[in-house]
């Protein structure tokens, strides 16, 4: 192994060591069964996103043993679903405000049999993911059908429009830690414009006003240079560009 390899498995490890104490506190939250922890909640999902991008972008290529690859990535795909349910259930609050104490049981028991699904459900999965990365012969299957795909232009493939991508890039440069887009129709509680369609929200991980603000100005300034109507509000911005499917 050479000396690179061990390094960065030694880094993943840190991380993966550290992890568990925001999931304590992840669960501590959820136990008080209140939207109330949304704002926490959005916190904890970006602080779970960066540290699992740094591995993944920077630490997990390096990694050449096989078993190594098996068990970060086994891992990785359990924080992968997480950070999936956290956001759903960010959308839900979002969208509903109320949710029912079922939700929130199923995500406890969800968090609460990590290393069950780890050994078990996500290394199953992972095995075979890597046997048909590294087998020639099921990686060139894969590579022919995802090209056919985009050959069809497949929707799977293009699920998020062009221009909710470039609003997401635009938060994330402009300092937001997260951003999450939803349909104006369900923020009733807010005093939406007449023809509001939807609703940017942002975080950021301090308590740093400019910045928040520096999000949303920057915005605001390539909504309205689109020709659309934007409402700024802290940490929301409002317009009237339709930004997601009617559910």
């Amino acid at each position: 192994m050479s000396y690179i390899e061990n390094k960065y498995r030694e880094k993943i490890k840190g991380i993966f060591e550290e992890l568990p104490q925001k999931e304590d506190y992840l669960l501590e939250l959820l136990n008080k069964k209140s939207i109330k922890i949304s704002d926490d909640i959005a916190k904890l999902c970006a602080y779970f996103n960066k540290h699992i991008n740094l591995i993944l972008k920077k630490y997990y290529p390096e990694i050449r043993n096989m078993n190594d690859k098996l068990d970060i990535k086994s891992t990785l795909k359990f924080y992968y679903d997480l950070l999936d349910k956290l956001t759903d259930f960010i959308r839900l609050i979002e969208n509903y405000q109320k949710i029912d104490d079922e939700y929130y049981e199923s995500l406890i028991e969800f968090i609460e049999d990590k290393e069950n699904l780890i050994s078990g459900k996500y290394r199953q999965i992972c095995r075979r993911e890597l046997t048909a990365f590294y087998d020639k012969t099921s990686r060139d299957h894969l590579e022919k059908v995802i090209a056919a795909k985009f050959e069809r232009k497949s929707r799977q493939f293009f699920t998020m429009g062009p221009l909710e991508e470039e609003i997401k890039k635009i938060a994330k440069v402009a300092g937001a830690d997260e951003v999450f887009i939803s349909l104006a129709k369900g923020f009733d509680e807010l005093d939406l414009f007449e023809s509001a369609q939807s609703v940017i929200k942002f975080s950021i991980s301090t308590e740093d006003h400019n910045r928040l603000n520096r999000v949303g100005e920057e915005l605001r300034k390539y909504l309205e240079s689109k020709k659309y109507k934007v409402e700024v509000k802290p940490g929301l911005v409002i317009t009237n560009a339709k930004l997601l499917p009617d559910n």
